[in-house]
C-alpha cells in the first residue's frame, strides 16, 4: 500500500488529538483513527483542571509537560470557541500540616482561612485554567481539520494492520495500549462524576488526594460537574448509584447551594493507569511508532507538553 499521511495517529482522545493537532500544524499530513470520536472517549468526562502537582513519572520531563500544557491552556482560556476558562478556586490537601512548596508556586495562589478549607487540613486559593472536555474536544478536531488533518472513526484491532499507511505511527490509545501494544502496566483506574445544573457558582473546589474519594465541583457554565471517585483496577463503566450519592453528600458539605441540585446525568471513564508515561520511539513489526499513554488522571494537564515533545521527534524527520 502506497502511504498516503506523514503520520498516523491512533486515539482520538485529548492526548490522541492534541499530538495531531501539533503535527498538522507544524506542516505534516496526519490522520487520526479511532475505535470512538472524541465525545465518546475518556477524555470526554474528566473534570478538567490543570494546575497541581506533578508527581507522575518521569516526574522532569513532566514537570516540563505540564509547564508547557499550563501556558497554551492559559492562552486558550482567551478565546470563547475552545470550552476552556481561567477560574479561582480553592484546593485542599486530605492530609498534610502545612501548604507545600509547590502551591506557593502556583498562579494567584494564596492560603485559605480556616472556614474556607471546609474541614480539611490543608487549603489554598490559585488561578487555574478548566476545561469543559465536550466542547474541548469539538474544538481540538476543529482545529485539526483546519490543519488538513483527518479523522477516522473505525476499529483498530492490531497495530500491525495499519502498516503501509504513513511511515510513522503515534500510539496514543491509553488503556487500549493494554490490548494493542500487550502494555499490562497500564491498569484501569475508574472514575465517577456527577452532573449537575449550575446553581450559579463560578469558582471550582479540588481536593488533591490519592482517593478512593476525593470531593470537588467545577463549574462550566449551566453544566457543574461533581467529583468524584479513583478506584485502581476497577474496569466497571457501570453508574454506581451509592457512590453518586456520596459524591452529592460530600459536594454539599462544602457548598451548601448543592443541597438538592438538579442533577442531569452520571459520567464514568476509565484513566489509563501507568506506573509512568510513556513517550518513546520504538520499531514494532517493522513500524516506527512513537507512544506517547499511560497519562492516568493527568492527561488533560500533560496533553500538550506530550504532544510537543512527539513533534520534536518527528518534525523535520517526516517531511
Amino acid at each position: 500500500m502506497v502511504d498516503t499521511n506523514d503520520v498516523l495517529v491512533v486515539g482520538a482522545g485529548v492526548i490522541g488529538l492534541s499530538t495531531a493537532v501539533r503535527l498538522a500544524e507544524a506542516g505534516l499530513s496526519v490522520r487520526v483513527r479511532a475505535d470512538e470520536p472524541p465525545t465518546g472517549s475518556t477524555s470526554a468526562v474528566a473534570g478538567a483542571i490543570i494546575a497541581g502537582p506533578v508527581t507522575s513519572e518521569p516526574v522532569e520531563s513532566a514537570i516540563r509537560w505540564n509547564q508547557l500544557s499550563v501556558a497554551e491552556f492559559t492562552e486558550l482560556a482567551g478565546r470563547p470557541d475552545t470550552g476552556v476558562r481561567l477560574a479561582r478556586g480553592r484546593m485542599v490537601l486530605s492530609a498534610g500540616d502545612g501548604i507545600p512548596d509547590w502551591a506557593r508556586a502556583l498562579a494567584g495562589f494564596a492560603p485559605c482561612t480556616s472556614d474556607e478549607r471546609a474541614g480539611y487540613p490543608v487549603g489554598f486559593w490559585l488561578d487555574s485554567p478548566i476545561v469543559d472536555m465536550p466542547r474541548y474536544l469539538e474544538y481540538l478536531a476543529g482545529r485539526l481539520a483546519a490543519a488538513g488533518g483527518e479523522l477516522e472513526i473505525r476499529p483498530v484491532g492490531a497495530l500491525a494492520e495499519l502498516a503501509g499507511q504513513a511511515p510513522v505511527l503515534v500510539n496514543c490509545t491509553g488503556l487500549g495500549a493494554r490490548r494493542l501494544v500487550g502494555d499490562e502496566q497500564v491498569k484501569p483506574v475508574r472514575g465517577q462524576h456527577v452532573i449537575v445544573r449550575n446553581p450559579g457558582l463560578t469558582e471550582f473546589f479540588y481536593e488533591q488526594g490519592p482517593g478512593p474519594m476525593i470531593t470537588n465541583y467545577l463549574p462550566h457554565g449551566e453544566r457543574l460537574v461533581l467529583g468524584g471517585t479513583i478506584h485502581r483496577g476497577d474496569a466497571s463503566l457501570a453508574p454506581d448509584a451509592d457512590q453518586a450519592e456520596e459524591i452529592l453528600r460530600r459536594c454539599a458539605e462544602v457548598e451548601p447551594r448543592l443541597a438538592g441540585v438538579e442533577v442531569v446525568g452520571v459520567e464514568v471513564g476509565l484513566r489509563p493507569g501507568r506506573p509512568r508515561i510513556r513517550l518513546e520511539e520504538e520499531r514494532l513489526d517493522g513500524l516506527r511508532v512513537i507512544h506517547n499513554y499511560g497519562h492516568g488522571g493527568v492527561g488533560v494537564g500533560m496533553s500538550w507538553g506530550c504532544a510537543s515533545a512527539v513533534a520534536d521527534l518527528l518534525v523535520g524527520a517526516v517531511a
